[in-house]
This record gives structure tokens, sequence and C-alpha cells, in this order.
């Protein structure tokens, strides 16, 4: 159910927003706010529809599940017992730019499309679900990477409540955006936040090395209790470090088909996995979102050493500086800036009582 639609005197068409606020059930009584968000813009839409029509059979218009299901990959999809490297070849997500067999398996098992079937094998889709799942990852992976890392077990991204075609839904959120004038303490314990998000997802329990390839002012949201996380996951690249050995790594970029041309110019340049380093997001985060949350926030003193920094880790920081030396710097110049009282649910009154706060 939609709370707001887009207001009639801005004589927009609803194809002009990316995402809408919404609310929903699964009970009939209670509701939750919920976000609506659009997989691609129309005009990728649009284009790529046109492109499957013309490329595969020569024609304007055409049934598109038929169209894909006569692709060769799709055909490979339908023999194979088991997600592999070589099915998601050339794909232009992010996240399966340096694909490993321990990362598939993951995303086979935890498809929540499909009732769950506790397995690495691909028995439990029928042709229809496969065809879905490729389509997914082929225009935009973050309703998959919602699933297969869900919020529950700690990660830092919203709900995943569902996806149709090119619609996903998911928990409501405000964009990062929407705090750059905020309160003084309010953006330091945002720019902490930050920090932490990008520690786990270079740092974590799995093992997986999480980078990002682009980001901006939406790409981080915060829930209503002050929790910042990760809103819009489809810019994200991962890199398995227990299997690097094995990854395909780049060579597996060479073979392009339609299904690598559904959302970007099938010439497009990929980001080569051996030249992603550790402070790859820090820098671009720098560059990016922590000027625009921190500028002109402080006294004089605390902003000359807050512009410092972050003018040395736009450049890159240098090569001697890792990541988390630098994290760490940045942390305690902002740690005794932030406050504690009852905006920030997400920890309060948890630092009244603790130390770590």
């Amino acid at each position: 159910r939609f709370d707001t639609w887009l207001s009639s005197h801005l004589k927009l068409p609803p194809s002009s927003l990316l995402s809408y606020s919404g609310n929903y059930t699964d009970d009939a009584k209670s509701w939750r706010l919920v976000d609506i968000t659009r997989l691609t813009s129309k005009y990728q839409h649009d284009r790529a529809d046109k492109r499957i029509c013309t490329s595969l059979l020569k024609t304007k218009t055409c049934s598109l599940e038929r169209a894909l299901r006569r692709t060769q990959r799709f055909q490979k999809w339908l023999r194979a017992k088991r997600l592999t490297p070589d099915l998601v070849q050339g794909l232009s997500s992010p996240m399966l730019r340096c694909p490993s067999q321990r990362l598939l398996d993951r995303i086979v098992r935890r498809y929540a499309e499909v009732p769950d079937a506790g397995s690495i094998y691909m028995d439990h889709l029928t042709d229809r679900d496969k065809l879905r799942l490729l389509y997914t990852l082929a225009v935009n992976s973050h309703p998959i990477l919602l699933q297969i890392f869900p919020d529950v077990e700690g990660w830092p991204f919203p709900r995943y409540l569902g996806s149709c075609g090119r619609l996903v839904v998911s928990a409501s959120t405000r964009p990062l955006r929407d705090f750059f004038g905020a309160a003084p303490e309010v953006a330091a314990d945002l720019a902490l936040q930050l920090l932490a998000v990008l520690r786990s997802m270079a740092t974590n329990d799995l093992n997986y090395f999480f980078y990002f390839t682009h980001v901006d002012a939406g790409t981080f949201g915060v829930f209503s209790n002050g929790h910042l996380f990760i809103r819009d996951a489809s810019t994200l690249g991962i890199i398995d470090k227990e299997e690097a050995g094995s990854q395909l790594m780049d060579g597996q970029q060479e073979y392009k088909d339609i299904f690598s041309c559904l959302t970007v110019d099938c010439q497009s340049a990929f980001v080569s996995c051996d030249s992603i380093r550790e402070k790859h997001s820090l820098v671009m985060v720098c560059q990016d979102l922590l000027p625009k949350l921190l500028a002109g926030k402080f006294p004089p003193p605390v902003q000359e050493r807050i512009e410092a920094f972050l003018q040395r880790c736009a450049h890159g920081l240098g090569d001697s500086r890792g990541a988390g030396e630098a994290m760490a710097e940045l942390a305690e110049i902002l740690k005794p800036l932030r406050s504690c009282d009852s905006r920030f649910a997400y920890r309060y009154p948890d630092c009244r009582y603790s130390d770590k706060y």
C-alpha cells in the first residue's frame, strides 16, 4: 500500500522516481514502512527489452522469456546441477566479477524465491526459477545480496521482503543525503558508523572482502532508530579471501552475451580484481560522502584536523598508510564529538553504562 505517490503538480511520470515509500503487511493487522525500489531505471528497462528482441530474434517486440530461454548461456544453466563460475562469466554485476565457488553455493542455498532446500545443488530450482535467478543477477544483484547476507545475521543491509520483476521491497530508510545538514553530534555518530560498516565489509568472520565500485548520497541509509546501513548494494563487489587462488579473476570477463548488456553498455570496461586494495572504499567515501556530512560542523581546531585527514584520505592516503590505521585515526577524532541520548535509539540507553561509548 503506497503512502504517498508523486505530487500531481510536479507533472512527472511515475517512472521518474527510482524509489517509493509504502506500507506492507503479511498478517493484515500490523503494517510496517517499506521502500519499493526499481532495480533499473525506466530507460534501462526499455533499452534492455529492445536489445533482447532485436539481438536475439531480430524483431522489435517479442516474448522476453522465450527469447532468453533460447540463449546458449541459459541452456547451459538448464543442464547444470551446480552454479559454477563459468555460468556467471561476463555478467556485469560487481558481485560476480571475481566469483568463488563458495560464494555461488551460498547464492543457491539462500535464494529466497524458492523453498529452502539447504542444498548447493540446483535440483530444487525449476527452469523458470533458474531464469529468474540468472535475470536478477544480470540486471541488479542488490536483492540477491540482501538474501544471502541477511540483516538478522548482523550484516549492514535492510531486511529483504521480496522482489518481483524489476521491483524489490525492503525495510524503509532515509538516505544519508537527508542528514548532510544534521546536528554535529548526529553527523559524528553517522561518520563513525560509516567507518564501522567499511571495517566490517573488509574484515568479517566469513572471510569475504566487500568493496564499492561507486558510492553516492543514496548508497547508505539510516533507520528510524539512527542505525546506519548499506541502502543500495548494487555497486558492491566481493572478493573471497578464503578461495582467492581459485577465483577466475579477470579472465572470466572476456565472455560477453546478451545477459552481460542488460543494464550497461556491452563495451564497458571492468575494474580489475587485482587492482582492488583494502583502502579502495574508504578513499571513495572520503572523496564523496564524509566532506558533505562533516563540513563546517565543529569548533575550528577539530574541524581543521578532520579536513586535513579527509584531504589526505581523498588523495589515497599515501602508500604507507593502511585503511585500518586511517579509519582508527578518524574514529579517535570523532568519538568525543558524539552524544548519548534518546535520538540514538540503536545504542541508547546502553551507551550510558558502557565505556565503549
